[in-house]
């Protein structure tokens, strides 16, 4: 048959370079609505859930009979579940009705009543209710910080440029799981020598991550997985009990902590039974608050491609990220994995959290190039972070970030490299050498750094771990080697810890070790005029992009 050029020209676009299939229902590829998911129903006897979503109490398998004992407000349940689905959604879209009154009513929701609402509503309606549903009133975004080597001078100038930049959180996770522990002393004084009160993690097996954490080398975790079918929980030998006991785990040693859930995560397993994803997703967010942690971390995440592969997936992961925030939880909503060749869908997927604002609108914007991205790249990195600051600009959009200068950037870099290059000195840990201080302050990446002996780290990694060193000894090393005021950063974030006031649903620091949460800083948006806006000394920063001239001078 002869061709089209014009189709033939448009078969090489990026967009043809996404996989793409069809509904398959009964194996559980479909993103909303599917046949098979429960009508809402509730029934409580004598402060009992005895019905949840047309089961009864003894067919309950594990989720439902966690979800009923903790995850419900029984109070006015029945009540709410009679109510009509439609008229919740336009409570959620109406600015008039205040996002306190909207959670009176959200919490008693079961699973697939919560998700009858939010399928009433189309993606622009969605993002009108985030604006006012997402709990802390100011917006912030987290990073991915990594690379191809587990480089620690590396990761510690990329913490430091990425706090300089405006990240309130930091994460990282290893290409060799021996490294972790210099992976995470890493960030935590490179992310504290750029801006103090940036928190960070090292996300790795789950053992070894809370030891880390109980060692005070992180302030936060959210890699803890929970899934919405009783086969992928099992499957794991897991349950939504020892799930729940390990977030006590963290909370009980002073570290935030948030689940990770994400749209598409049963389908990959092979047990999503016939639900669609947004409806396994909803049991996944109400085992996270059942368990009584701080949020959750969805947004499909590393699953991104299965819901982007469907009809109204893009949608349905908007969906699963304003189920979050109606059950009271911090939405840190995704946005990380890469998932798409085209540069236009990469936007508009991150335009759905960056438009209306969200807990955190990135849980991992790549601070490094994405070759260095060792959480399997991200939708976006540091080479689209010009575009993402005239986004900012454009619109008048708080996205977390801030407009730095090269000589800003060069200068913290260096100082990051120096503070690590003396804490490894200070602990005995293999020398980190001028040459590598003097790469990684000007470096793109990790091609542009000098080889490091990876077995000697390696086994100096697991000898710091066997000497029961903590953060106290990352204290005393960078005072030790003249980093007196990081020293004092880095003793602040472990006196947080004890003091645990950021334990707060929806918490970050400012830069004076003030937290801001959705206690003393709760979202107020009733309309225009209202809630978060971008203005003052905020705006007058966002609007000073390097690029922008001065027409004065010219």
């Amino acid at each position: 048959m002869k061709r089209s050029k014009r189709f033939e020209v448009l078969e090489q676009r990026p967009i043809h370079q996404d996989g793409f299939v069809k509904e398959w229902i009964d194996e559980g590829f479909i993103a909303m609505e599917s046949p098979n998911d429960p009508k809402p129903s509730i029934k409580v006897e004598n402060g009992v859930i005895t019905e949840l979503d047309g089961k009864k109490r003894e067919d309950f398998d594990l989720i439902d009979l966690y979800i009923a004992e903790h995850g419900i407000d029984k109070e006015g349940a029945e009540r709410v579940l009679a109510m009509d689905s439609v008229e919740l959604a336009n409570m959620l879209c109406n600015p008039n009705v205040a996002r306190e009154d909207i959670v009176k009513l959200t919490l008693s929701m079961t699973p697939a009543k919560v998700v009858d609402v939010v399928s009433q509503m189309n993606v622009v309606e969605m993002m009108m209710a985030m604006q006012k549903m997402h709990p802390r009133r100011s917006v912030a975004t987290q990073s991915h910080v990594t690379n191809l080597r587990d480089n620690p001078v590396q990761i510690a100038a990329d913490a430091a440029e990425g706090a300089l930049r405006g990240f309130a959180e930091q994460e990282t996770t290893v290409a060799v799981a021996r490294y972790a522990p210099f992976n995470a002393i890493s960030i935590m004084v490179g992310s504290q020598v750029g801006r103090p009160g940036v928190l960070t993690q090292c996300s790795v097996e789950e053992a070894l991550e809370l030891d880390l954490g109980m060692r005070g080398f992180t302030s936060y975790a959210e890699t803890i997985s929970v899934y919405g079918t009783e086969p992928v929980f099992t499957d794991g030998d897991d349950t939504p009990w020892s799930k729940g006991f390990l977030a006590s785990c963290y909370a009980s040693r002073g570290l935030k902590m948030r689940f990770t859930s994400g749209s598409g995560s049963e389908v990959m397993m092979g047990y999503a039974e016939g639900k669609s994803m947004l409806y396994l997703e909803a049991r996944c967010i109400f085992i996270t608050k059942a368990s009584g942690v701080q949020g959750l971390q969805n947004g499909a995440v590393s699953c991104i491609g299965i819901p982007g592969s469907v009809p109204s997936g893009i949608r349905a992961v908007l969906a699963e990220n304003l189920i979050c925030v109606m059950m009271d939880l911090e939405v840190a909503s995704g946005n990380d994995q890469a998932f798409s060749h085209s540069d236009m869908r990469r936007t508009e997927k991150l335009m759905c959290q960056f438009l209306p604002g969200t807990d955190i609108i990135s849980c991992g914007y790549s601070a490094v190039p994405n070759y260095d991205n060792m959480f399997a790249g991200s939708n976006t990195d540091i080479e689209d972070v010009d575009d993402y600051l005239v986004f900012q600009r454009d619109l008048k959009v708080d996205g977390g970030l801030r407009p730095v200068t090269e000589e800003e950037v060069i200068k913290i870099r260096s100082k990051a490299a120096r503070a690590i290059q003396a804490v490894f000195e200070g602990l005995g840990l293999p020398k980190i050498t001028d040459e590598e201080v003097e790469a990684v302050t000007y470096a793109h990446g990790s091609k542009d750094m000098p080889a490091r002996n990876l077995v000697e780290d390696m086994k100096a990694a697991q000898e710091l771990l066997d000497r029961k060193l903590n953060g106290a000894d990352i204290v005393k090393a960078l005072a030790e080697g003249g980093f007196m005021d990081v020293a004092e950063e880095v003793l602040s974030l472990l006196k947080q810890r004890v003091a645990g006031d950021f334990l707060q649903t929806s918490a970050i620091f400012d830069n004076n070790w003030h937290v801001v949460s959705a206690v003393n800083d709760s979202n107020d948006y009733m309309g225009p005029g209202s809630g978060y806006r971008l203005s003052g000394e905020k705006w007058e920063q966002v609007k000073n992009i390097p690029m922008a001239m001065d027409p004065r001078s010219i």
